[in-house]
């Protein structure tokens, strides 16, 4: 396989990925392609590559920037914007936790309380509901606390040594 097709196919792939992480194709195709590029992209650099329109690309750029993982740069000598990715893997992947998290988990972990906090009037319906939306509410609290550990923690021993035992 050549650079192009290999590169093709790691964008197409990238943007279907990114349907099931919950962000539309064309922004997971907008990260892919910055992130292996390896100099800074113009709107229209990005549009002719990936065969969308200017309004799309705008779009997603915007929320790729909102989300903290692509940057507009500044190219000497052109007055055009530029955009480029985060390329520390373990920095994107950190960025990506802490905004499902802050757009995701912290939404639903409101709602989980609100709901679990009615009043119980004793039957049996209403607290079954208490139980099981509380335990929700635990369970996801648990988890997003943990994964906020891991996204805070530096990449010390403890952490380079957890992630080779993973592999």
């Amino acid at each position: 396989m050549n650079y192009k097709d290999a590169k093709d196919k790691f964008i197409q792939t990238w943007g279907s990925l990114g349907t099931l992480w919950g962000i539309n194709k064309a922004m997971a195709q907008i990260h892919a392609l910055l992130l292996i590029s390896p100099e800074p992209l113009s709107m229209e650099d990005i549009m002719g590559e990936l065969h969308i329109s200017r309004g799309n690309t705008s779009m997603n750029l915007r929320q790729l920037i909102d989300w903290g993982i692509v940057f507009k740069t500044s190219v000497v000598g052109e007055r055009k914007e530029f955009f480029s990715s985060e390329k520390d893997i373990q920095e994107l992947a950190k960025q990506i936790a802490r905004e499902r998290s802050r757009r995701e988990i912290q939404p639903t972990l409101k709602v989980l309380k609100e709901v679990s906090s009615i009043e119980d009037d004793g039957t049996d319906k209403t607290k079954e509901f208490i139980k099981q939306t509380k335990s929700l509410h635990e369970l996801a609290e648990t988890a997003d606390s943990i994964m906020n550990r891991v996204v805070n923690q530096e990449a010390n021993w403890i952490t380079k040594t957890f992630i080779k035992l993973l592999k």
